[in-house]
């Protein structure tokens, strides 16, 4: 799970765990560039909870140190990195329970035939907190999707400048604001996972999805990593009693 440090650079105003081409770069050096392939490798040793939501769980030891030290510096860490205070829906020290949902966006983009599919997560972190250990949980039950309709391959044939134009500069970010209704041929959905390839395997999606699947997996290890960075050397790596 482990990374190297250079790779996990601050990112947008939500969350700032890795770049969303520093994450790519990683799922290709660690699972190939085959998306399909990587996607179909990864799927058989996932797991979904009762939910159906895809879950990862690992319980990260902290000898030594106290629940209330480890929230502290978790605390640290989350409220660092999470820059949406509204991303943090729960921070219980007494419980030793900190949740965040933060959305990722544009983790895929796949431009078809007809539509250009953006795909967003919102993962949904839970770390659990006690003497000398760390629990995290990280799970994720939809695919966010704006499809752009006319924004395939097919449509900007016909008018390729423009189209280049509005999808860079608009949409770029995979997200519209939140009731945006000016354009018909914008539209919102939410994909299930358990309801996608690898998963499934005739699904007309499937090449969008694989992609979506090692990113958000990829994902998981960043969290992970980090979680276990600042438990191991707080948020700066100079974060000790001794000064």
């Amino acid at each position: 799970m482990m990374m190297a440090a250079a790779m996990m650079v601050a990112v947008s105003a939500q969350a700032q765990v890795m770049k969303s081409a520093d994450l790519e770069k990683y799922a290709k050096q660690k699972y190939g560039e085959k998306w399909l392939d990587a996607a179909a490798n990864l799927a058989k040793g996932l797991t979904f909870d009762k939910n159906d939501a895809l879950t990862y769980q690992e319980v990260i030891e902290a000898p030594g140190k106290t629940k209330s030290q480890l929230y502290v510096a978790l605390n640290y860490w989350v409220t660092a990195t999470f820059k949406d205070k509204q991303a943090i829906t729960l921070n219980d020290k007494e419980a030793g329970c900190i949740i965040v949902s933060s959305t990722i966006d544009a983790i895929a983009d796949h431009t078809g035939t007809l539509f250009r599919y953006v795909v967003s997560i919102t993962p949904v972190i839970k770390l659990d907190i006690k003497d000398g250990k760390v629990r995290v949980t990280y799970t994720v039950q939809n695919y966010d999707i704006l499809i752009v309709e006319d924004g395939g391959w097919l449509g900007a044939l016909g008018d390729r400048d423009n189209n280049r134009q509005r999808t860079q500069n608009i949409y770029s970010d995979g997200k519209r604001m939140k009731n945006d209704n000016t354009d018909r041929r914008l539209y919102d959905e939410q994909w299930e996972i358990t309801k996608h390839y690898p998963f499934v395997e005739k699904d007309a999606q499937k090449r969008t999805c694989s992609k979506a699947l090692v990113m958000t997996h990829a994902y998981s290890n960043a969290i992970i990593d980090k979680v276990g960075e600042a438990i191991k050397n707080g948020i700066t790596g100079a974060d000790d009693d001794d000064w």
